[in-house]
């Protein structure tokens, strides 16, 4: 949970509230965070210890703990340096593999995960996906590994609340880190002829550029608005607001956001790719290539199809299948399993 505005400090805030809520003092939880998250877990019956610098070599005091979660594969702390003590690990993705990086590279950070896993006695995939992922490259640790689903949180429009920014046209909403992965350079062809706006959210990156030429050759750019990190509130407030949620993604293991999104009932624009098919199910709508005419033709259809066959309840119903109270009671089953 180092950086804010991100899929892993979300995961780590949520799963650790719904952790605590669901525990009914089977165990005793102590949470070690990064430095920054003070302000997290407040008056919640848990322990919280802080990451040291020393950590990255060693943890001490190891006597009183008897079992690790390390809650994503690139934790601070190495599952490695951490003898006879049991130990679960949760893999988000092996992103890595899908996207164009060096074979040396990929090598490396194979190697590196492979050290981790071998060190944990149950290995835990956020969706089938990332299991077949993981298994094609480390198939002998099938008997350990199991998939547990990320929950979603059902945000909450406040009364009145104001976003940072306020779309002067109808639009349509994204968020993520502005990166290659997410593939925002395709959207906007989306807002030719029609007046929509794009608003995307998230962390920036060299990458805008790229996207902002697009907008340029596809005469959209003014309406093509990268509006930086949001809050919970203002997230909520596009979320429900947006005519879509469109998120064109190459790499996900999840892809928390469509079901916050589906949480509001709104029209859901996905790439084919990863795990998407697997989260989004038969609700949303496939961009089944990047191509401009493609993409146009699945957004044109699939808005008139949400709108003239009212989808809005099933959407809201696939939804409900992913909550945090589900996912935390299947970690504390599995802690109790472990142990």
């Amino acid at each position: 949970m180092r950086y804010p505005n991100t899929g892993l400090y979300y995961f780590g805030k949520s799963l650790g509230d719904a952790l605590i809520k669901n525990n009914h003092s089977q165990f005793d939880l102590d949470f070690f965070l990064y430095s920054r998250t003070t302000d997290c877990f407040d008056n919640a019956p848990v322990h919280r210890t802080y990451l040291k610098q020393y950590n990255k070599f060693f943890f001490i005091n190891t006597n009183n703990v008897e079992l690790f979660h390390f809650t994503d594969q690139l934790t601070r702390l190495n599952p490695s340096g951490i003898r006879g003590k049991k130990k679960i690990l949760t893999i988000h993705d092996i992103n890595q593999v899908h996207e164009n990086i060096s074979a040396d590279k990929i090598k490396r950070y194979l190697k590196k995960l492979g050290g981790r896993i071998d060190a944990c006695e149950r290995v835990v995939t956020i969706s089938n996906f990332v299991a077949k992922d993981v298994l094609t490259y480390f198939p002998h640790i099938a008997d350990k590994l199991s998939v547990i689903y990320n929950g979603a949180d059902k945000l909450e429009v406040k009364s009145r609340h104001i976003p940072g920014y306020i779309p002067q046209e109808p639009f349509l909403f994204t968020i993520g880190i502005v990166s290659e992965k997410k593939n925002f350079h395709v959207l906007p062809a989306l807002l030719e002829n029609n007046s929509l706006e794009l608003v995307i959210a998230g962390i920036t990156t060299p990458y805008q550029n790229k996207v902002m030429e697009l907008a340029k050759k596809h005469n959209c750019e003014n309406r093509v608005k990268i509006i930086g990190p949001v809050s919970n509130d203002d997230k909520a407030w596009y979320y429900k607001n947006c005519e879509a949620f469109v998120f064109p993604s190459i790499a996900e293991g999840f892809g928390l956001p469509v079901i916050e999104a589906m949480h509001f009932g709104k029209p859901v624009f996905v790439s084919n790719l990863t795990s998407l098919p697997e989260v989004a199910g038969n609700v949303a709508y496939y961009f089944n290539s990047f191509d401009a005419h493609d993409m146009q033709s699945v957004f044109n259809d699939g808005m008139l199809h949400y709108k003239n066959e009212n989808t809005a309840t099933a959407i809201i119903a696939h939804a409900h299948q992913f909550n945090w109270d589900n996912t935390a009671k299947q970690y504390l089953k599995l802690y109790k399993e472990c142990l």
